[in-house]
Order: C-alpha cells, then sequence, then structure tokens
C-alpha cells in the first residue's frame, strides 16, 4: 500500500515539488553563503518525492548555529513554505481518499519550517538510504 500511496504521491504532487525544491536549492548553492539552505532545499526534494514510509526526526547533534540557521530559514523560506504545505494538507484532507496525502503535507511542513537538526528516516526508525548490520551473536 505504502508503494500505490509513493507512486500516486509521485505523480500528482511529489515530482513538481521536489523540481521545485531542487531548482531553489541550486539557486541557493550558487552563493557560498547560501550552501547549507541549499542542501536543505534538497533535503526537501527528495523527502517530496517519496514520503511515505519515512518520518522527519529530530537529529541529536545541533547547537546554536543550527538554531541560528533555522531561525534565518524560518523568517527568508520557512513561514511561507509551511504556510503552503498547512493550506495544501487542509485542503487534502478534505476528501476521506485525500487524507493519506494530506498527512504527507503535514509532515513536509514541519520539515520545510524548521529543517536544519532533522532528519528523514524510515518507518523503522533508521536513518534513511543507511544499512542494517546485524549484532554479533557470539558477543554477551
Amino acid at each position: 500500500m505504502r508503494t500505490i500511496g509513493n507512486l500516486l504521491w509521485l505523480v500528482l504532487a511529489g515530482f513538481w515539488l521536489a523540481l521545485g525544491y531542487a531548482a531553489a536549492g541550486l539557486l541557493l548553492c550558487i552563493t557560498i553563503i547560501g550552501i547549507p539552505f541549499g542542501i536543505q532545499a534538497f533535503k526537501l526534494a527528495l523527502f517530496s518525492l517519496w514520503p511515505f514510509g519515512r518520518a522527519v526526526v529530530r537529529s541529536p547533534e545541533g547547537g546554536c548555529l543550527e538554531v541560528g540557521f533555522n531561525l534565518l530559514w524560518l523568517l527568508v523560506f520557512g513561514w511561507g513554505l509551511f504556510l503552503a504545505h498547512i493550506a495544501a494538507g487542509l485542503a487534502l484532507c478534505i476528501t476521506i481518499i485525500g487524507i493519506p496525502f494530506g498527512i504527507q503535507a503535514f509532515k513536509l511542513s514541519v520539515l520545510a519550517l524548521w529543517p536544519f537538526g532533522r532528519s528523514v528516516v524510515n518507518s523503522a526508525g533508521r536513518a534513511a538510504g543507511s544499512f542494517a548490520v546485524p549484532a554479533d551473536p557470539t558477543r554477551r
């Protein structure tokens, strides 16, 4: 069911969202100062392509630089993206069929509002793109 939802999301909204975020990321990466913000735009682009079965979680590392970047992101980009995702999520939740897509829009809104210090993880809880290493059965 997750794959069907992701394919529908990709066709209806995901491709266009990812294209917009990727274009913004490229424009931000042109300057050295904009590179951290471009990386966050690419994070949003990848998450918007295939969101079902993934979640946004808080990363354990951080600091004052993370808070400063998040505040700058919030003032320049975040509030507009957040409101757009909330409006889209509410509109999608009007119908029963649109509720799963509205939930994905709400998950994107969290990442769009405060992207630094957040990670996208699979539903199993491990980081997306990482491999699980089995435990050593000989250790006690």
